[in-house]
């Protein structure tokens, strides 16, 4: 999944301002953020789904707050004679393996583990695998609104707003979906500008952090 393009999109750029906004609660901004990706052409239900995956990652309160603001921005702009694009739905899922089958393999492609490690590493917890495999992964991941790329831009940009140290994991699970790491310093330059300096900085120095890990591990005789 590797992505020629070394800068965000501006549709890209409106993921990160919505997810930084929702995961910060930050209602004022948010309304302006929401506003202004509608203007820029994204539809209803792309916003919706960032909205609600963002539940996965800073939980149900800062989604739902989100949903409502969103509705009552879409309400207002209806109310002025603007028509919002609604949008597709989500492509039905063939079901031609079990729900865990899909979600493991979902996982795989956005951890870059294989099926045994990642057995290993939720050995103690069991459940915890079912729940990311059947729902985070095959449930929500799956959902083709948004791409893998898009999903992993949403998430890096909420848990870097609220410095989660599990932004580690998925900035490594963005490289592995194809953002460049120039995308991931502009996602962290636009949270800098929006959210804070600290938060931005602390982003930053993981992502260094995880790209001399990962050269390191390519290095001689680490193949």
């Amino acid at each position: 999944m590797e992505n020629s393009n070394q800068k965000l999109d501006s549709r890209q750029q409106h993921l990160v301002n919505i997810s930084a906004f929702t995961s910060k609660s930050d209602v004022a901004n948010l309304r302006v953020a929401l506003n202004e990706a509608l203007n820029a052409g994204l539809t209803i239900n792309e916003i919706n789904e960032v909205l609600a995956h963002l539940y996965a990652y800073v939980g149900f309160p800062p989604s739902i707050r989100g949903i409502h603001l969103f509705k009552e921005v879409v309400a207002e702009r209806q109310a002025n004679g603007i028509k919002d694009q609604q949008g597709r739905e989500s492509t039905p899922v063939v079901e031609d393996t079990t729900t865990y089958e899909r979600g493991e393999e979902a996982q795989m492609i956005v951890t870059a583990m294989s099926a045994e490690q990642l057995k290993t590493l939720f050995a103690f917890n069991p459940l915890i695998d079912v729940f990311l495999k059947e729902h985070l992964f095959a449930d929500i991941f799956d959902r083709d609104i948004l791409s893998y790329t898009d999903r992993e831009i949403v998430t890096v940009s909420s848990l870097a707003s609220v410095q989660d140290p599990f932004v580690r994991s998925h900035i490594g699970g963005a490289l592995n979906v194809g953002v460049t790491p120039q995308q991931l310093e502009q996602v962290f330059d636009i949270i800098r500008g929006k959210i804070g300096k600290q938060q931005a900085d602390t982003a930053d120095k993981v992502l260094a952090e995880v790209i001399e890990s990962r050269s390191n591990c390519n290095g001689p005789g680490n193949n």
